[in-house]
């Protein structure tokens, strides 16, 4: 007798158990590749932000403010359709990984030492990307405007107040983890790649806050400041306050904090809440 074969995609119970299963291998999965797939991740997620920026360089200027944001939001989804489909952990999506955790499947410390080390991983991805850009001069490019939106990037971002960045990122990793939940739906690369694109790009567009690209976007323009000061004043650019002080206290640690709960708290805690709880 034949096997029936489905092409149709996951219902949402279905979504929920294999992220659960893919929560338990995740938790699982040895220090060596773990470590170099969250590298890779953060390099991903840096490319996606290379090509944001450079499609957001003199864009402004052509473009409704709207259309922009969108514009630039697509093609950074570049970033997580590499991470999901090439192949990649990323501490963002793996904040899903709350999900086993909440069904007694993994236990505290596999959660949180899949979290630092991919982590630390998509930090030195990401770090790398911004060195192999400032020694590429790719931020010279369409005379200097690729260079010129980076160093505005990373000064809007060092100047956010900590409840603004940490909300920013509660909206952020919700859009995140959604994309990354829809793809547990998919039968195939094309049903990845479009159930990536639309909350990716939703919330580039919006201004929301990742921790991961911000590993990217605002070390790339400090780089910048620092070994090309002749470019930096070519530009006419205010950084006195890009500094690696603001970067980390005034941007990655409450966007960070900000994604944990916008990742485990609204969208894992709640559909486990409704799929997975057991019944009493």
């Amino acid at each position: 007798m034949a096997t029936e074969v489905r092409i149709d995609a996951l219902l949402p119970a279905e979504m929920a158990r294999r992220a659960e299963n893919v929560g338990v291998r995740k938790a699982e999965a040895g220090f060596v590749p773990l470590f170099a797939l969250a590298i890779l991740a953060g390099a991903f997620i840096a490319l996606g932000a290379v090509f944001a920026t450079t499609v957001a360089a003199g864009s402004a200027g052509y473009l409704s403010y709207g259309v922009s944001k969108m514009l630039v939001g697509l093609v950074f989804s570049l970033g997580l359709i590499l991470v999901i489909v090439g192949g990649a952990e990323l501490f963002t999506g793996n904040n899903l990984i709350a999900m086993a955790w909440a069904s007694g499947k993994v236990n505290t410390r596999a959660l949180l030492r899949n979290w630092v080390i991919v982590y630390v991983g998509n930090f030195v991805g990401s770090i790398g990307t911004a060195i192999l850009i400032l020694l590429a001069k790719q931020y010279t490019f369409g005379g200097g405007q690729v260079g010129a939106t980076a160093l505005n990037i990373a000064v809007g971002k060092v100047h956010l107040g900590f409840v603004q960045a940490m909300a920013l990122g509660i909206l952020c990793n919700a859009l995140v983890c959604l994309a990354v939940w829809l793809t547990f739906s998919a039968r195939s690369t094309a049903d990845k790649i479009a159930a990536i694109i639309f909350p990716i790009s939703a919330f580039v567009a919006a201004g929301f806050e990742h921790s991961v690209a911000n590993m990217y976007f605002i070390p790339v323009g400090l780089l910048i400041k620092t070994f090309d000061p002749g470019f930096v004043a070519q530009t006419n650019a205010d950084l006195d306050g890009l500094t690696w002080t603001a970067f980390f206290l005034n941007n990655l640690v409450p966007v960070t904090i900000g994604n944990i709960i916008g990742g485990t708290l609204l969208v894992a805690g709640l559909y486990w809440l409704v799929f997975l709880k057991p019944s009493r």
